[in-house]
């Protein structure tokens, strides 16, 4: 959970009267962080904004969103690069649930170029992660590393 994806949150927040960050739960992917700690850090990341909830769910989003009486899936897009993966996911989604609109904000562009595997590389060697993530982020990435606050590997 990057402050770019916060950044991506609390806007969306101020456009839709509710907001569901829906986490997959992927069996088949072996995640950095299983899906709990990934929603612990979520919740600490959202918790001030009242019109959000984090949840995570297994199947389609399509399916998700019908659920929950959702009318978009919003994407965050960081780069260009973002978008031809992003667009494959919207058309089969699109196909899926014409009803669904998928929406595509871009990032606030002092977080661009921020990816997790970026910060996850960075927090592998000690570095300092602080203007990337939050603080409880970037202690439970140096626990994964087992990095101490001097920057060393224990």
């Amino acid at each position: 959970m990057t402050y770019g994806h916060v950044d991506i949150i609390q806007r969306v927040s101020e456009l839709f009267d509710h907001v569901y960050v829906a986490v997959l739960r992927n069996r088949e992917k072996q995640s950095f962080f299983s899906i709990d700690e990934r929603l612990e850090m979520l919740h600490l990341s959202v918790k001030e904004l009242d019109n959000v909830s984090v949840e995570s769910f297994d199947g389609l989003v399509v399916e998700y969103a019908r659920k929950k009486g959702a009318t978009a899936i919003v994407r965050g897009l960081r780069a260009v690069t973002d978008f031809e993966y992003e667009f494959k996911l919207a058309t089969m989604n699109r196909n899926l649930d014409p009803e669904i609109e998928t929406i595509f904000m871009m990032t606030s562009s002092q977080y661009s170029f921020l990816s997790s595997s970026a910060v996850k590389e960075v927090a592998s060697f000690g570095g300092d992660v602080s203007q990337w993530v939050s603080p409880e982020v970037a202690k439970r990435l140096y626990a994964k590393y087992q990095i101490n606050e001097r920057g060393k590997q224990d």
